[in-house]
């Protein structure tokens, strides 16, 4: 009998593997990969562009694959076109680089009143699923992600990792280079041992939220495109990447 593999697994050995450094703007990140109809491609774009400029993208980023080309052990099928968007574990990776033992807790649905997160409404745990919590929730249709786009509340996906209280001031050196490297899905830090979000927090920790990478599929979701994604599907240089203005 095969051993049942928990998403937390998969996790943590992506993170390991991570090798971007947000000062120098290089190395690997975790990306997921999602398939459209080649049809499609113009009008998806148009939403990823509108995520990425409402701050709802853990990086404007991404990196098209065309029919016949190979990404990771995907080929892409004539038809169709792959867009490899960044995955918000790239966060954890980062942070675990620069020493910060992370660990990463959950993914779930925060609810936004006028730009501002309120609560975890919904939540996953990565240790009690084997698969992506935030594909749960995209699936159970329970984003407003439209509605957050066009009126700055509504409800997003979003994760949330826990971090030593110990470790603060070299946790906000990263965070801050990480928004100097264009990464804005910084949602909120916790104080420490203090909730976050609605959320209690283990002690001597503090809580970091970050934006799901999935939002900006959310949001194609929402409006009848269809899109398959697969979560942390693989890593990616950074080079590889274009920003989401430059794709036509």
């Amino acid at each position: 009998m095969n051993e049942i593999m928990f998403i937390i697994s998969k996790i943590e050995s992506m993170m390991y593997e991570v090798t971007f450094d947000p000062v120098k703007g290089n190395g690997k990140i975790i990306t997921n990969l999602s398939i459209i109809d080649e049809a499609d491609f113009k009008e998806v774009i148009g939403f990823l562009r509108q995520a990425a400029h409402s701050g709802l993208a853990v990086s404007p980023y991404i990196k098209i694959i065309r029919p016949g080309e190979k990404i990771g052990d995907v080929r892409i099928e004539k038809g169709k076109i792959g867009i490899a968007t960044l995955c918000s574990i790239t966060i954890d990776g980062v942070l675990l680089k620069a020493g910060v033992p992370v660990k990463p807790k959950f993914g779930g649905v925060v609810e936004i009143h006028d730009g501002l997160p309120l609560r975890f409404t919904d939540m996953l745990t990565y240790d009690s699923t084997t698969i992506d919590p935030l594909d749960v929730l995209m699936s159970q249709e329970l984003t407003s992600i439209t509605e957050m786009v066009n009126t700055g509340s509504g409800k997003i996906l979003a994760n949330l990792r826990e971090a030593p209280m110990a470790a603060r001031e070299r946790i906000e050196q990263v965070l801050d280079s990480l928004i100097k490297a264009g990464f804005s899905c910084i949602l909120e830090v916790g104080e420490p041992n203090s909730d976050i979000l609605g959320v209690q927090v283990g002690r001597d920790k503090l809580g970091i939220a970050i934006i799901g990478g999935t939002n900006p599929m959310a949001l194609v979701q929402e409006h009848g495109i269809d899109i398959n994604t697969q979560e942390m599907s693989l890593l990616i240089d950074i080079s590889e990447m274009s920003h989401i203005d430059e794709i036509k």
